[in-house]
């Protein structure tokens, strides 16, 4: 199996950019996620692994080959689309079998291939059937199958589960997270949802605007973002802008903030520098005191089962908690508290 790795990719439709100068490397085996919003460059970069479009510059490598200008039908890489592409006048078993067929794969080997995807898709009872017989994740199963027994180094998902409806797309992506780990596949996994991208990636690639902004774990992005974008677009964060005013002392620095002073553990910030912070609602602790005490009036509560999310008003500027303590209503006044680690200081402020 083979890793991926991409120079300074640039792709132009025109005088549109939609990815700008992107590199990164993809080990033998990982799954990686390319993650963010519609128009941020993450299918456009996926169709140039693929070879499905030619970058405008740079060059893409895969297992150590330069296959920057290879066409996709010559690359060892496999591509399950979000429309599942399945050829509806064929079996199932035809379905899965018809790469191998093209490719002239010998009978003996083509039995094992397609024994062992079955097996592991739990497809033996739908052979015969053909593809509108089938439900969502059956046919997904299928074009996942298809691309499986043509054993490609590299597997290409092009958000695979946005048909499904939510029971089925956890249990889809469980399927293909133990499928792609089973098999030791590279994949690339292209989603706009950030619990898909979360629950199933070794690594995440958050785009923005046509460049990688971060590519971490999933538990760095989350409780270290390095920019205001990828700490929104990771869960729920309180974003904020603040000055740094000094130091508190104890390896930290205080902060002026719409909140008022607030204290993080942060020591290379000059004094007067403009930074943005972040909090995530879930560090709100209701029942301590100490330092970076707050207090704010709920304007919103909806209860989410394990928890309470609460939007509250501080002094005109809104923040979000969340919370398991009971009987907090509407119009109600709470005090909380911030540790000043979970405190995050994110990029300068121009």
């Amino acid at each position: 199996m083979g890793g991926i790795s991409a120079r300074n990719l640039k792709m132009e439709f025109g005088s549109f950019v939609a990815v700008r100068n992107v590199s990164f490397e993809v080990a033998s085996g990982e799954f990686v996620t390319l993650l963010g919003p519609s128009g941020c460059g993450k299918t456009t970069l996926l169709k140039m692994i693929s070879g499905f479009l030619t970058p405008t510059h740079g060059e893409i490598h895969l297992a150590g080959q330069d296959v920057t200008r290879t066409p996709p039908e010559k690359r060892d890489t496999a591509l399950c689309f979000q429309s599942y592409a399945l050829f509806p006048h064929l079996s199932v078993l035809e379905n899965l079998e018809f790469g191998l067929r093209q490719k002239r794969v010998a009978g003996p080997e083509r039995k094992t291939r397609l024994d062992a995807v079955i097996s592991a898709l739990d497809l033996s009872l739908h052979l015969e059937k053909l593809p509108n017989q089938l439900s969502g994740g059956q046919q997904q199963r299928v074009a996942l199958g298809r691309a499986l027994v043509m054993r490609p180094s590299v597997i290409l998902f092009d958000e695979p589960l946005s048909n499904l409806d939510a029971k089925l797309r956890d249990q889809v992506r469980i399927e293909i997270r133990r499928i792609q780990r089973d098999f030791g596949l590279t994949a690339i996994y292209v989603t706009h949802d950030q619990a898909e991208a979360l629950a199933m990636s070794d690594r995440v690639f958050v785009m923005n605007g046509g460049v990688i902004e971060q590519a971490d774990t999933p538990e760095t992005l989350y409780g270290a973002p390095k920019t205001s974008f990828v700490a929104d677009f990771i869960g729920s964060a309180n974003v904020l802008e603040a000055c740094v005013t000094g130091t508190d002392g104890n390896g930290g620095v205080e902060l002026a903030t719409s909140l008022g002073p607030l204290f993080a553990k942060k020591t290379d910030l000059q004094e007067g520098r403009m930074v943005k912070i972040c909090w995530r609602p879930e560090h709100a602790d209701l029942e301590a005191g100490g330092t970076n005490r707050l207090t704010a009036r709920v304007t919103h509560r909806a209860f989410q089962g394990h928890f309470t999310d609460l939007h509250l008003d501080m002094d005109g500027t809104d923040i979000r908690i969340q919370t398991n303590r009971p009987g907090i209503l509407e119009g109600d006044t709470v005090s909380f508290s911030l540790q000043p680690e979970q405190i995050v200081l994110l990029e300068a402020v121009a």
